[in-house]
């Protein structure tokens, strides 16, 4: 249950290899959500008989009640709803096999709204043995400059640090803010469930409205806004003029790499375990690092000792992504007429796949949880294109049309779970 009961969830599995999910979104905030945008309709509707403006509520109600709740239902689902699927998701400890299915949406201006997900999965993995396969860590090369070069980042991003003047978000910079629904009515008010996002600061142009929103703030500052950009991202469907509650929570600055914060997020304690521990993303053969290196080879290993199939649409869903990711890139007309191009793809994808399944397996097997302060060691790691390195499973994408969006801080969670899984392979195994 989410907070004063404004959201539940409903899972069952009927089959190991699929299950629904169901959001339920207490009345009270289904018809909060749309009596305003009724409200922010009635300056603009022109109506026979009234003055623009002075439309009756129940006037506008009744004339755009299908526009309206095809706005409440993405309004909703944007907001709350994924949000609150993830998190559900994670409590339950049900492992995913590609991303979830919105199937059916029952939801009306009164009482309260379904949004119902399937779900993939594969077969329960509880016989995964991984802690004492052999395991042979590559090794760092031996070069005097990988360690000055190690040295000079160290001092670089400390010198960064002592000039960076005060806390306000700037470009570049990670945030971390609660949001809610205000109330233009006060005879109807209802407290709104918070929800949290994280956005990073763009700097192109089209970043610009919510470069406006939070630029300039500190975390723990409290705010109203009605940022049109806020409006659009939980909802196209119409326009509206919501006013919005804003908390920021946290920020990760771009001004300068944290260093204590990466020390914590690698429970490191000293300098030379530090330098240790950087060297793995300075340190390469063959143009991959010794960090992907062991990354790589801990999954492989886990992998081979453990077959299993995956759904053949997921796989196709993967090339699909794989060819979209590689049309950017300037070689790619070079890779499109290798003979052995497709196959690669398919191979790549089902090795991503697999991966993904696997150590989300493995993330409930052993207990692993993942808190805020772990998801901001996570972030702080994509602040320079360096320690990027460290990070195996990407955050989900960040931008629409090229402008940075808010990310629902509970899909991002997901992500940032696997890494820490991740870690906690290598870890163990280059223990050995």
């Amino acid at each position: 249950m989410n907070e004063a009961q404004n959201l539940s969830y409903q899972i069952s599995c009927e089959s190991p290899t699929s299950c629904i999910a169901k959001i339920v979104v207490a009345s009270s905030v289904v018809e909060h959500v749309y009596r305003q945008a009724v409200i922010s309709q009635k300056k603009t509707v022109d109506a026979p008989g009234f003055a623009k403006g002075t439309a009756p509520y129940e006037y506008i109600s009744q004339i755009l009640r299908p526009t309206l709740l095809d706005h409440v239902q993405e309004f909703l689902l944007n907001y709350c709803v994924l949000n609150e699927l993830y998190a559900a998701l994670r409590t339950e400890k049900i492992v995913m096999a590609g991303m979830p299915r919105l199937t059916a949406v029952d939801l009306d201006h009164t009482g309260p709204g379904t949004y119902t997900f399937e779900i993939t999965r594969i077969a329960d993995m509880s016989s995964i043995d991984w802690h004492y396969l052999p395991f042979k860590a590559p090794r760092r090369k031996n070069y005097k400059d990988l360690d000055r070069q190690v040295e000079s980042f160290i001092k670089e991003e400390k010198d960064r640090l002592k000039i960076t003047q005060g806390n306000d978000i700037a470009v570049g910079d990670w945030v971390s803010f609660d949001v809610s629904l205000a109330h233009s009515d006060p005879q109807n008010y209802h407290e709104m469930p918070r929800e949290s996002f994280w956005i990073k600061v763009g700097e192109e142009d089209v970043d610009e409205p919510f470069r406006n929103l939070l630029i300039g703030k500190k975390a723990g500052e409290t705010f109203i806004s009605d940022s049109s950009a806020l409006q659009e991202y939980f909802s196209s469907q119409l326009t509206t003029n919501y006013q919005f509650h804003l908390t920021i929570q946290d920020t990760i600055k771009h001004s300068f790499f944290c260093l204590e914060q990466f020390k914590k997020h690698f429970k490191i304690k000293t300098n030379k375990e530090l330098e240790q521990k950087l060297i793995e993303v300075f340190s390469y053969r063959n143009d991959i690092s010794l960090r992907r290196s062991m990354a790589e080879e801990s999954l492989k290993l886990i992998t081979q000792k453990h077959r299993f199939e995956v759904p053949h649409h997921l796989l196709l869903r993967q090339q699909e992504l794989l060819l979209d990711q590689v049309q950017h890139n300037p070689d790619y007309h070079v890779y499109r007429v290798q003979k052995d191009f497709g196959l690669r793809i398919r191979q790549l994808a089902e090795k991503q796949v697999k991966e993904i399944i696997l150590i989300d397996h493995l993330a409930y097997h052993e207990h692993i949880s993942i808190t805020d302060q772990e998801v901001k060691g996570y972030l702080n790691l994509l602040q320079r294109p360096r320690t990027k390195e460290f990070i195996y499973f990407h955050p989900p994408v960040t931008k629409r049309n090229g402008q940075e969006i808010p990310i629902a801080a509970n899909i991002i969670k997901q992500t940032c779970l696997r890494e820490k899984t991740l870690n906690h392979v290598i870890h163990h195994l280059t223990r050995q």
